[in-house]
């Protein structure tokens, strides 16, 4: 997949560009429908399929009390979007300048000039540019007169659940990590570099790994069972998530504790995958408590994760083909 990070880089156009635009944060099931149609109508033309998006997020910008917490890191999108089969990402800077280009403008220099485009597929309720003037009609109307095909997408559900970035925050904030595979289609991911911190896992014989993530947004505090992937391993382990209470430790931290594990890992990357959630983070009267209900949430975590498995984007892709690769 080529990425596309400044439009400077585009000298021509793109031979019969079928493109998306949208935030895309999640990369959700409804996302991986969309992207599937943009595949699928660009092998038909023998075109390039293209996701068009922006960094960061316009309302980070425009309105940052109102803008959400995001679901992926910039370099889990692009990773995300390739495994789609995306030919091109185009991913450039969301600016004070971009924000006030009038949506003809948008269209007329950057979808047909600069882009190519040839067919475009939105959601039924996408809107851009200044005053999101540039809604579907809007669109319609611009394709009919510059001559590009335009298709609309009704919302994307399953058994009368609409997928949706809002959707998943909300079960994600709620410690609901089970819901995401059904939402996602794999199960919900951090990564982080293992740093120092305050060694009190050790010394109360429950060794951690403490976490530096660059994520946003992160499950409700409390206690998860969880895959650890530590290059080509994996491994079992117990997450906390919070604020230590019994210890009054101030700011948000990340703590695995990998099961029946004890090397050294300062400096490495670790990528958790949510399983299930155990319990809330809890004020324990003394540190005895805490030992004893530590050493339940890992006998508890080692039933839940004996049978389960990591569920990847790999596992639901079919890069918008038939069976027959069609």
């Amino acid at each position: 997949m080529r990425i596309i990070h400044n439009l400077n880089e585009l000298t021509t156009p793109l031979p019969n560009a079928v493109v998306t635009i949208g935030n895309f944060d999640g990369v959700h099931l409804g996302h991986r429908e969309i992207f599937r149609r943009v595949v699928r109508r660009a092998r038909e033309c023998s075109g390039t399929a293209v996701v068009f998006t922006f960094s960061p997020h316009p309302l980070k910008l425009l309105a940052p009390e109102k803008a959400p917490r995001l679901i992926n890191t910039d370099a889990e999108k692009e990773v995300l979007i390739e495994a789609s089969c995306i030919d091109v990402l185009i991913c450039v800077p969301f600016t004070r300048e971009m924000a006030d280009l009038p949506a003809s403008r948008f269209v007329e220099e950057i979808l047909v000039k600069k882009i190519g485009v040839h067919h475009l597929i939105v959601g039924h309720d996408y809107a851009f540019g200044k005053g999101r003037e540039g809604d579907v009609r809007f669109l319609r109307r611009k394709g009919e007169s510059l001559g590009f095909n335009m298709e609309i997408l009704d919302p994307i559900a399953r058994n009368g659940i609409v997928f949706s970035s809002t959707r998943i925050r909300r079960h994600l904030l709620e410690g609901d990590v089970t819901r995401m595979v059904d939402l996602l289609g794999r199960h919900f991911t951090l990564e982080g570099e293992v740093v120092h911190g305050a060694k009190r896992g050790k010394k109360l014989g429950f060794p951690t790994a403490n976490l530096r993530t660059d994520k946003e947004l992160l499950p409700k505090p409390g206690v998860y069972a969880v895959k650890v992937r530590r290059g080509e391993e994996v491994l079992n382990g117990v997450v906390n998530i919070g604020c230590n209470p019994t210890f009054r430790t101030e700011g948000l931290s990340v703590e695995v504790h990998i099961l029946d594990f004890h090397q050294e890992i300062y400096g490495e990357c670790l990528r958790l995958y949510f399983v299930e959630r155990l319990r809330d983070e809890m004020l324990f009267p003394d540190t005895s408590a805490l030992v004893t209900a530590i050493a339940a949430d890992i006998e508890r975590a080692r039933h839940i994760l004996e049978h389960a498995r990591i569920v990847e984007y790999r596992e639901y892709l079919d890069c918008g083909m038939n069976a027959d690769g069609r």
